[in-house]
């Protein structure tokens, strides 16, 4: 399922500022980790319905991550 490009484009934005805030860590780091993810790679192809997931479990996702916890992921 595709979602709408400005709902999806905003729900990034809700992210990107609230995963910033959770990891203390700028607004621009931040952006270039959530755009280089595997979870935006999820997201942005409509895989599982990711986009469809809340903005906390979508954060948590990417704490997983930056944390190093999904190093086995694979670039789809």
């Amino acid at each position: 399922m595709n979602a709408n490009p400005v709902l999806l484009q905003k729900k990034y934005a809700r992210i990107i500022e609230k995963f910033a805030r959770k990891k203390n860590i700028s607004i621009d780091e931040s952006l270039d980790f959530f755009y280089h993810s595997f979870t935006y790679e999820l997201m942005s192809k409509g895989i599982s319905d990711m986009h469809c997931m809340s903005d906390e479990y979508l954060i948590e996702d990417l704490e997983r991550e930056y944390s190093g916890e999904y190093i086995n992921r694979k670039a789809i």
